[in-house]
């Protein structure tokens, strides 16, 4: 199996490169060559499958001969045994043909673990294998910056840089991050959004010699493997509802986690279709609905992991509608950094819209949502969740089909708006319950790319 960018002017790579690379030479996103496809039994060994066997046989087709099958099952298996629960990934109805595919049982609450806990174990092995370091930068409008950390926290052969954008992720979120008393973990604060800093990220990996002299590697989800790993839970929630076919409803900031929806439909899975739930900062509902992919000013939310204006991976969506036009997508792609703006062509909004639909969602709805469900079911989501089943509860569908919705974080992220919208606080799990008495250790920066790069640089140089 070998990886090629989306922009077309980079060799391809083989897992193992890609894994320890993250962004293409060419600023593109690594896809794979041609897409794995299973057969009919195939398929059907999902039905009733643990979650790590079903993990094994999605990776081990991305992974190739990258890695044994022997190395493969044992970090698969030890990623999961982190988990609470046997199932990794439960599957709950929470009303007539409404589930929940809850994906936030990892140890740091949000769904980014179930990727994250096996990169960190596949990319501490690589490295040994060549006898090398890595510098992983990662941007993180919340979630990702936790989960890198549980996952590549004080391995001896990495030096972790996390970004987030200050005041604009929850108390639960940042403490997660900056009580990591790693060495090897440098948190960063930046005085400005998101998409400023993911854009500060992109800006040093497009700088060769600086990527090269410090070996910089991503784990963020514009890394393919994040996205193999995704795409397992569409698999497995499939096969608990068969013969049905459901509709996935996705929150969505970076698009990462709603494409390994159609990576999963590219290997062969049959589902009715994928839907992109967003809250204020509805970039993506505009290019579907408008065809015109046009980025704002970013809006705080009270789902702040989806508040980004730049959706990184929503260039492999257009990859694939464009039929792999690379140079029409390098080109395009240049476009859109220039003018923030890039109008979709018709057969490629075509083919977007064969896949996806899109809804948002205010704040209001939110908060009503959350407390609905709760009033009706007695369970209480996180407002991204809420997001999602919003969306749900208001798109068009069949009559009698299921519709499941992705839900990434656990609410006692975000219990401030729990509580605005229930009443009732949700504590947090009892392996973090010294959460806010940890001493919190971060350096707030400018958003500036001089500043950024002498301080990872200073960093290195002490380590």
């Amino acid at each position: 199996m070998r990886y090629i960018s989306t922009r077309g002017a980079a060799p391809s790579r083989s897992f193992a490169d890609v894994l320890l690379t993250g962004l293409a030479p060419d600023g593109g996103l690594y896809m794979p060559e041609a897409w794995p496809r299973f057969d009919a039994s195939e398929m059907a060994r999902f039905s009733g499958a643990r979650y790590a066997e079903a993990a094994h046989t999605v990776l081990s087709c991305f992974a190739g001969d990258s890695i044994s099958d022997a190395d493969l099952r044992v970090d698969i298996e030890a990623a999961y045994a982190a988990f609470e629960g046997r199932d990794v990934a439960p599957l709950v109805e929470i009303d007539r043909n409404l589930y929940l595919l809850e994906l936030f049982h990892g140890p740091t609450l949000a769904f980014k673990d179930i990727a994250l806990q096996l990169l960190g174990r596949l990319t501490a092995r690589e490295l040994t294998r060549r006898g090398a370091r890595a510098t992983i930068i990662v941007a993180t409008s919340g979630d990702t910056g936790s989960a890198a950390i549980a996952a590549f926290g004080g391995l001896p052969a990495v030096d972790l840089f996390v970004l987030h954008p200050q005041g604009r992720v929850s108390e639960v979120q940042r403490r997660q991050m900056t009580t990591a008393p790693h060495a090897n973990v440098h948190n960063i604060a930046l005085e400005g959004t998101f998409d400023e800093a993911q854009a500060l990220v992109k800006a040093l990996f497009a700088d060769a010699a600086f990527a090269a002299r410090l070996h910089l590697a991503a784990v963020n989800s514009i890394n393919f493997a994040r996205i193999a790993a995704q795409c397992v839970y569409y698999f497995t929630a499939a096969a608990k509802l068969a013969p049905r076919r459901p509709s996935f409803v996705v929150p969505t900031g970076n698009f990462g986690d709603v494409f390994a929806g159609e990576a999963a439909m590219r290997m062969g899975l049959e589902f009715a279709g994928l839907v992109v739930a967003t809250n204020a900062n509805d970039i993506l509902v505009r290019a579907f609905d408008q065809g015109v992919y046009a980025a704002g000013a970013a809006q705080p939310t009270l789902s702040p992991s989806m508040d980004i204006q730049v959706a990184s991976n929503f260039e492999r969506a257009l990859f694939e509608a464009s039929g792999r036009d690379a140079p029409w997508l390098r080109a395009a792609m240049d476009r859109f950094v220039a003018d923030r703006r890039l109008v979709v062509p018709p057969a490629v909004l075509d083919q977007l819209r064969a896949r996806y639909a899109a809804r948002r969602c205010n704040d209001n709805e939110t908060l009503d949502t959350i407390r609905s469900v709760f009033r009706t079911t007695g369970r209480l989501i996180d407002p991204h969740s809420a997001v999602g089943v919003f969306a749900a509860q208001n798109m068009a569908g069949e009559v009698g089909q299921p519709r499941v919705v992705l839900a990434t974080a656990h609410p006692a992220k975000f219990p401030d708006a729990v509580e605005r919208a229930t009443g009732v606080r949700p504590p947090l799990p009892e392996r973090l319950d010294d959460l806010y008495v940890r001493v919190e250790r971060a350096t707030v920066l400018p958003c500036d790319e001089t500043r950024l790069r002498a301080f990872v640089e200073d960093r290195m140089a002490r380590s």
